[in-house]
């Protein structure tokens, strides 16, 4: 871990995934710790730099997903 980090999600020399949930919203997670229950893996592994800019690209909108996609049926 980058020794100025104290905290996983900032080590900016850590390797992270790109989780997804149901609801469309997208995290940035450290490799080495387990994926939650319901979230998969969208993106990585892989640097920060690439994880942060495939969010960036990909979660465009931040308001709420349509009513059937909150229910499971967000495409993978």
């Amino acid at each position: 871990m980058d020794s100025t980090a104290t905290n996983p999600f900032e080590d900016t020399t850590g390797v992270y995934l790109v989780l997804r949930n149901t609801a469309g919203q997208y995290s940035l997670w450290p490799g080495f710790a387990d994926v939650p229950a319901g979230w998969h893996t969208d993106f990585g592994p892989g640097p920060r730099t690439a994880c942060a800019e495939h969010i960036e690209k990909n979660w465009t909108d931040l308001g709420p997903v349509r009513a059937g996609a909150a229910a499971g049926e967000l495409a993978s």
